[in-house]
């Protein structure tokens, strides 16, 4: 009988923890880039570029690249630095106790992150459209950096360069659970160093490349969705077919 009211009770909190681990800087929505593929194909330069140098993609192969109109000659040429061969996996030269001694943790693999944070708060592509463009400086952090969606993250702004560097600021407010005293609000982010790129092409930039982690966790999402079509109208068409000879069959027994 304890062993149930225990139960009862740990389920009874589930609703609130759901509502705790999803509390926290809101997600930007990301824009649709699952059918464009020169997006596709800037994203996937995005994340050789900026992303393979720490992370794998283990389950990803060079070649599956070929999907985005890319040829053999361009994946080779263009983005291929961690392999010899275009069928090799997407991994990483690093080797995982040299991450964990610089980060503090071995960086995750990111085959399938975009669906692996998709919770209530927004879609995996949401939690990393947002993740990727609110990197702020924060000279209390050991790697200099700090983000708004993950605070004090292990992994520094390597996007940085094209951003730029921002601060946050903040605004003093009541404090709800305190009378008579402040506590500092973020109130959005001030840019103190400009990068290569202006905001609305970073933004553009982030959002093909998680495009691109968005493709590459489930390359044939297209094809399973348009394949869903084609069998909801053939079931449709047979479910008709059916209908109409079952009425005709009983008909004549009638």
């Amino acid at each position: 009988m304890n062993f149930a009211k225990k139960l009862l009770a740990a389920l009874a909190l589930v609703p609130a923890l759901v509502l705790a681990n999803e509390a926290g800087f809101p997600y930007d929505k990301a824009p649709d880039r699952s059918n464009n593929m020169a997006a596709l194909q800037h994203g996937a330069k995005l994340f050789v570029n900026y992303c393979l140098n720490c992370h794998n993609a283990s389950s990803m192969r060079y070649n599956r690249l070929k999907d985005l109109g890319l040829t053999d000659a361009q994946i080779r040429d263009n983005l291929l630095f961690t392999a010899d061969k275009v069928g090799a996996m997407m991994t990483t030269s690093m080797n995982p106790k040299d991450a964990k001694t610089w980060f503090g943790a071995v960086p995750p693999d990111l085959s399938v992150i975009a669906r692996a944070k998709a919770s209530g708060s927004g879609s995996g592509s949401d939690y990393l459209y947002t993740y990727l463009r609110t990197f702020y400086k924060d000279d209390n952090r050991p790697n200099g950096w700090n983000n708004r969606v993950l605070e004090n993250a292990a992994m520094p702004h390597v996007l940085w360069e094209l951003q730029g560097v921002q601060k946050i600021k903040t605004k003093d407010v009541p404090d709800p659970h305190e009378h008579g005293k402040t506590i500092h609000q973020f109130d959005g982010f001030e840019q103190v160093a400009p990068g290569t790129m202006s905001k609305l092409e970073f933004d553009n930039a982030v959002a093909d490349l998680v495009g691109y982690m968005q493709w590459m966790a489930e390359p044939a999402a297209q094809t399973r969705k348009k394949l869903g079509v084609v069998v909801v109208l053939f079931l449709s068409l047979f479910v008709l077919l059916a209908w109409r000879l079952n009425a005709s069959y009983w008909k004549e027994v009638k």
